[in-house]
């Protein structure tokens, strides 16, 4: 900085320069305030005559070293004279004048920093410690509208309006106030421009070498073209993270809506052929119109788009994006001015009408197609105003997101199909409900892992044993699909098939076991592949009415729960066997008396609710002793309870209210080993269904027992007991000590015996034989008349 002149010097100027403008000249009164100012001095300073008349000359000078300071706080180059004028009337007063000082020895430095600030390519502008607009530079001028002169003395929010113009001015009022840099980026349209641009924009402090800050300066850069590859980038990142999370159709297509919607486009139609929705490969596409099912549309708030809705089919005429697109099996790019769009809009009053007032400009339609096979079309829309129309590249982004879309909803349309089988055969292998039993009732729910979108191997059955008794079965297959539902078939059909030779639940999962074990032999032997039945669970009970007991055995699979008449509950201590085709251990049979008005529970390990064992059940009992108006009900509460949302595992529950059969609904008696008792055995019979009220019944039924103990005594050992069971049908019971199993013979003319079970057989609804730890049981049943 140049010192003052001293006072009385000359100040020398260049040749012919002019007073009022090169030279900065003021006058001031006696106690220093400026009372003229020249446009020169304006130049140099910076203030204008309103701004400073008035004002003392200190304001001119920074504080610290007493030189020249610009209005803006920056210290000026140049040479100052302060000379004092002749009293008048007694009254003094000063001349200042000043002069830029000559320019440093490197020639033309002050102009270039000049040209470098007014020439910059960018928007530059310097603000004052009050954040009103110093400088600005002609790029800034260009992208406002404004000039340096409109904008010069202004805050930011003064000039234009807005809250990103308002946050702009507060980040200013802030880097000035913490003396901090700062980075922004800023997506908005300025006053020149036609449409919204993104800018970065650098907010930095001016400070003085003493580090004060005396102003600050903003420098913006347009960075548009590479805020578009970005979201570009970004879009399709999201795209392979979010579309086809859920192996739905529909739901895929709502994902492409919701991922492009508003970043890419204001609305976005997915329609797929009918076919897909089912599962199925479509047909062929030939030119001409075409039926498409309408499985996702969105469009922007500011934009009505809603023929056709989700849900529904509709007819695209042959000129229509969709139409043509999959006629051609390529991409389109069409503002809304092409000849084809307007014959299309002439054809399709409906997505005219939409298109004039969404103002749409222009579209983009992509097919979509997996392996060769075209799945439907993609319809991608832009509208005014300030949406640019697309370009080859959004083109080229569109295809690469259907591509990946084409994936997602044929692997969605698969499973569709494979999950579609599996719940047809499922649901042909279960029971539609649990069979009503006299002695039990019964209630069951089976929930799918993931609410109905994955098919597993739970099942569960309840049959109808002799001597009117029930069996309960529960079990569970590793897997999901088509195989788990096939394996879990196989085995329902096992267990019913030994059930129906009445075996002790030990015995029936011993046998069942050795069928799970010898078929993973030969399959694994085919492909090395472990099989689905292989490590499966199975519970199966067997629940006496007569004796109010139930015997269960279970192969890996979790305890019954029982709640008996007063609330509290148990879990069933019933020894845990090795899950099926292991074949290492031997399974065991448990026997627990069930009181009347008792409930028992059997369930999978999809329905607790937690990975710990003894907390799930604890949580299944709690849910168990809830009130409810019916098992059903119980059912869907424990479901609701325990599993309100799908798992990752299927959830089977079975509940069956056991019923005990009192002393009016069955009589036995204890038979000598005597043919003279087979008398006695048929008396006892015909009185205990008079009493009954079932004489009509009586010949047959003396038959029946005049057959059953003749062959006990002959052929068994004793002790033989005869037991009348009186249920939905009427049940003729023989029990003795021997294993021997009758059977049925053809006996020819000259055999005097052979022919009691045929009679039997054919006098009966069914007969049959089980097995006890005592010997054996021949059983037969009797149809009683309605009413």
């Amino acid at each position: 900085m140049k010192s003052h002149e001293s006072p009385g010097q000359r100040l020398p100027l260049p040749p012919g320069t002019a007073l009022d403008t090169a030279v900065a000249v003021a006058v001031a009164d006696a106690d220093g305030r400026i009372t003229h100012w020249s446009e020169g001095a304006r130049r140099l300073w910076g203030h204008t005559a309103p701004e400073i008349v008035g004002r003392p000359l200190a304001d001119l000078f920074t504080e610290a070293e007493g030189g020249p300071r610009h209005r803006d706080g920056r210290p000026l180059n140049a040479r100052v004279l302060l000379v004092p004028l002749a009293e008048k009337e007694g009254e003094a007063s000063f001349l200042l004048t000043a002069l830029p000082a000559p320019a440093p020895d490197a020639a033309g430095q002050e102009p270039l920093k000049e040209w470098a600030f007014d020439q910059h390519p960018f928007p530059l502008s310097v603000y004052g410690p009050d954040a009103r607009t110093l400088h600005a530079n002609d790029a800034l001028a260009r992208v406002t509208g404004f000039t340096a002169e409109q904008t010069r003395g202004r805050l930011i929010t003064e000039v234009v309006q807005g809250d990103l113009y308002q946050d702009t001015e507060h980040l200013i009022r802030r880097v000035l106030e913490t003396g901090k840099p700062d980075f922004v980026e800023r997506f908005l349209r300025l006053p020149g421009e036609s449409r919204a641009h993104a800018w970065a924009m650098d907010v930095y402090p001016l400070k003085d070498p003493s580090g004060r800050v005396r102003g600050a300066a903003v420098s913006a850069y347009d960075y548009s073209e590479q805020y578009d590859s970005r979201e570009r980038l970004a879009l399709l990142g999201e795209a392979r993270t979010r579309i086809g999370s859920s192996l739905d159709v529909a739901g895929t297509a709502r994902e492409l809506t919701e991922v492009t919607v508003p970043r890419f486009a204001d609305v976005v139609c997915v329609d797929l052929l009918d076919a897909v929705l089912q599962g199925d490969l479509p047909l062929p596409v030939t030119p001409g119109p075409v039926l498409l099912h309408r499985a996702a549309v969105k469009a922007a708030h500011t934009v009505s788009w809603q023929h056709p809705a989700p849900g529904e089919t509709t007819r695209h005429p042959a000129e229509s994006p969709a139409a043509r697109c999959l006629a051609t099996g390529r991409a389109e790019l069409r503002p809304v001015t092409a000849p084809d769009i307007r014959r299309w809009f002439a054809e399709d009053p409906v997505h005219a009408a939409q298109a004039q007032e969404g103002r749409l400009h222009s579209l983009i339609a992509v097919p979509i197609r997996s392996r060769d096979t075209v799945l439907g079309a993609a319809l991608f829309l832009r509208c005014a105003p300030f949406r640019e129309p697309f370009t080859e590249d959004d083109l080229a982004i569109a295809e690469d997101l259907i591509t990946r879309v084409a994936i997602s909803l044929d692997n969605a349309r698969r499973f569709t199909r494979e999950r579609g089988v599996a719940l047809a055969l499922q649901r042909a292998l279960l029971p539609p409900s649990p069979t009503p039993h006299p002695a039990a009732e019964t209630a069951a729910r089976y929930l799918p892992a993931g609410g109905d979108t994955q098919v597993g191997g739970d099942w569960y059955d309840v049959i109808p044993l002799p001597g009117a008794r029930v069996g309960l079965v529960v079990g569970d297959v590793v897997g999901h699909g088509i195989a788990a539902s096939a394996t879990m078939g196989r085995l329902r059909t096992a267990v019913r098939t030994l059930a129906d030779i009445d075996l002790p639940p030990d015995e029936l999962l011993t046998h069942l076991d050795d069928i799970v074990t010898h078929a993973a032999a030969e399959r694994s032997d085919a492909t090395d592949e472990i099989p689905g039945d292989v490590g499966a669970t199975c519970l199966y009970a067997v629940y006496d009415p007569v004796a109010g007991t139930c015997s269960l055995a279970r192969a890996g699979h979790p305890a019954p729960v029982l709640v008996r008449p007063d609330g509290t509950s148990e879990v069933v201590d019933a020894p845990a066997g090795p899950p099926l085709g292991l074949g290492s251990l031997p399974f065991e049979t448990a026997e627990v008396t069930v009181p009347e008005g008792s409930l028992l529970a059997l369930f999978t390990n999809g329905l607790l609710v937690s990975d710990d064992l003894d907390e799930g059940t604890d949580a299944l009992r709690r849910a168990l002793i809830q009130r409810s108006s019916s098992l059903d009900a119980l059912c869907d509460s424990v479901l609701h309870t325990l599993n309100p949302e799908p798992g990752g595992d299927d959830s089977t529950l079975l509940l069956a209210r056991p019923r005990v059969f009192g002393e009016d609904r069955v009589a036995a008696w204890d038979v000598p080993v005597d043919p003279a008792a087979v008398a006695e055995a048929r008396r006892h019979a015909a009185q205990q269904l008079a009493s009954w009220g079932l004489e009509h019944i009586a010949f047959v039924t003396e038959l029946v027992v005049s057959e059953l103990v003749t062959n006990a005594i002959r052929h068994a050992a004793g002790p033989v007991r005869l037991r009348l069971i009186r249920d939905e049908t009427l049940v003729c019971e023989v029990s003795d000590g021997s294993s021997t199993s009758p059977h049925l013979r053809r006996a020819r003319l000259q055999d005097e015996g052979g022919r009691g079970l045929f009679m039997v057989a054919e006098l009966t609804q069914r007969w049959g034989t089980r097995h006890t730890r005592a010997g054996k049981t021949i059983w037969a049943e009797q149809a009683l008349p309605e009413g």
